[in-house]
């Protein structure tokens, strides 16, 4: 009697073994959706993309659009494609190097110089459109559940118009980012 039953308890938990899930692997997820924390503070919104192209590498795309006045008078906005390169033990998470490129718009102000007889200066405003190429590097780090959280900083140099306006030649990434990892 006693054979029977237990032949019976161990079949009906291997089927309920079998049945309940397992827990989803982050390894499996390839898709992140972040936003720049530290930008939302000082009045700008930057949201971002990532695709996981395996463990070591994933391609994304960030948005930058300011919503303070303050900021809204130096940079319009920027639309930033990039690559990563990941060293970490963990799927796509620890130190890594960035490739990246930047549409952006900004606004300059200063004088023009016209030359004539009385050499006089005009003060202009404009709206500067260009794209830059730029490094940066930066640290990824993830829970079981898929939350994340990033810290990065890349620089990066404006290839058009840079040399007419002279303070427009360099631009910067920094983010203190939290995510979620699907």
């Amino acid at each position: 009697m006693k054979k029977p039953f237990l032949l019976i308890v161990l079949l009906v938990s291997c089927f309920v073994s079998r049945a309940q899930e397992e827990p989803k692997s982050i390894v499996e997820d390839k898709n992140e959706v972040k936003l720049n924390a530290l930008f939302m503070v000082v009045g700008a919104f930057e949201g971002a993309y990532e695709y996981l192209l395996n463990e070591e590498s994933g391609v994304g795309v960030s948005v930058f659009l300011p919503f303070d006045e303050d900021i809204k008078d130096d940079i319009n906005y920027y639309v930033s494609p990039y690559y990563r390169f990941y060293f970490g033990e963990k799927y796509a998470a620890g130190f890594f190097l960035e490739g990246f490129g930047m549409l952006n718009s900004t606004n300059w102000y200063g004088y023009e110089i016209i030359e004539n007889e009385f050499e006089s200066a005009i003060y202009k405003e404009e709206t500067v459109t260009d794209f830059a190429l730029g490094i940066g590097l930066g640290g990824k780090w993830i829970t079981k559940r898929g939350l994340l959280g990033e810290i990065n900083f890349g620089v990066g140099r404006n290839l058009f118009n840079s040399s007419d306006f002279d303070d427009n030649d360099f631009v910067a990434k920094l983010g203190i980012t939290v995510g979620y990892r699907f």
